[in-house]
């Protein structure tokens, strides 16, 4: 498991973003708890071959998909798309798959996340942003078992890894 992407050299200015993450987040759930907030999310499960990426953000200690925030007026797919340009520098008119939602309370909020798919050959060089997303990894089905992982990502594994490929 290695990291991918290039991060360009950290800045004091990315080092203050990293550090607005780490400590507006858990103040962001202690809100969205408190104002029983509902979001609706988009992620996308890319696959090189057999292997996943998985993306880690600066706030978080769970690996999670590229993805986030369905904005007022955005639909599903196009947040997907508007997020893996903004987390890794992944765009271009590749083909994404809906493959279904999930609804739960993650991260101290009712959350409905959309799941989509995109299959590819090779893995283009991506371009984390260093604020948000410090680091990307493609993981074999084999490492996904031990790993932290956010609530939609597990839910994502259990619906489309069948028993036992988590130990391949």
């Amino acid at each position: 498991m290695s990291d991918l992407g290039q991060a360009r050299r950290s800045t004091l200015l990315d080092a203050a973003w990293r550090t607005a993450y780490r400590v507006g987040f858990p103040l962001a759930r202690i809100w969205w708890r408190l104002r029983h907030q509902q979001h609706e999310g988009a992620l996308v499960a890319v696959y090189v071959g057999q292997a996943l990426l998985l993306v880690r953000s600066s706030y978080r200690i769970e690996w999670n998909f590229p993805g986030g925030t369905v904005r007022h007026g955005e639909t599903p797919e196009v947040a997907a798309r508007r997020e893996l340009a903004e987390e890794i520098g992944l765009a271009g008119a590749f083909p994404l798959v809906a493959v279904g939602d999930a609804r739960g309370l993650w991260d101290g909020r009712g959350d409905k996340v959309h799941f989509f798919e995109l299959r590819l050959d090779r893995l283009p060089e991506l371009q984390c942003d260093n604020r948000e997303i410090i680091a990307a990894r493609l993981i074999p089905p084999s490492e996904l078992c031990g790993m932290a992982l956010t609530g939609p990502v597990a839910v994502y594994l259990g619906r489309t890894i069948p028993p036992g490929r988590h130990s391949e």
